[in-house]
């Protein structure tokens, strides 16, 4: 990696686009020379802002994304299989990430793609605070230490003001990306991402 900025990566875990961006960002950063930094944050936030409602709840819409969700997995090879009332409110997962990072950095990231493996497997319910923490053992963290960390006053607080910064900064969907704070929004730019840093911009 150079010292370039790294490219943010904004997204909420129920977002079912943002999980296909999960499994190349890592990717994409290596072949750029750019360092990733995982940014969840609650989508609701933006919506309260832009008017915008989750692809999941809009008419027609939900129906094609959902088409889209199932036809991208198979092209890949990926299980696609949330839980029958998604999207869940993921936020425990969002607390649990940044207790994480604060006080085990470097296992933030591992953490993030485990709650996005899971959840798109059927096998984890992101709104539920012990089934988060129970991620733990696998990254080598004490189930315990995580449950009481994603419940910290401290932690709500930074979560929280995460996401309203992003929104303040223009950051409305997910995922989201920003490099060198230019932004791109959607799974479909990541190819224009990489172009970008690259060379430098346009």
């Amino acid at each position: 990696m150079t010292d370039k900025s790294p490219i943010e990566f904004w997204f909420d875990f129920s977002s079912g686009y943002a999980y296909f961006a999960a499994l190349e960002i890592d990717a994409l950063g290596a072949r750029a020379g750019r360092a990733i930094l995982w940014r969840p944050y609650m989508l609701g936030a933006a919506f309260k802002v832009t008017g915008m409602r989750g692809l999941s709840s809009t008419p027609v819409k939900g129906d094609y994304a959902r088409h889209d969700w199932a036809r991208a997995a198979r092209r890949r090879g990926v299980p696609f299989d949330p839980p029958t009332d998604h999207p869940k409110v993921a936020l425990p997962a969002t607390r649990a990430f940044y207790w994480i990072e604060a006080n085990h950095p470097g296992r933030e990231a591992p953490f993030a793609r485990e709650v996005f493996r899971r959840y798109y497997s059927g096998a984890l319910d992101t709104s539920d605070a012990e089934a988060v923490a129970g991620i733990a053992p696998a990254l080598g963290l004490d189930t315990a230490a995580v449950r009481a960390g994603l419940e910290d006053a401290a932690i709500k607080a930074r979560a929280r003001a995460l996401g309203e910064d992003a929104v303040a900064r223009g950051i409305f969907g997910s995922p989201f990306f920003m490099i060198d704070e230019e932004p791109f929004w959607g799974w479909d730019r990541l190819p224009m991402l990489e172009d970008w840093a690259r060379s430098g911009g346009w």
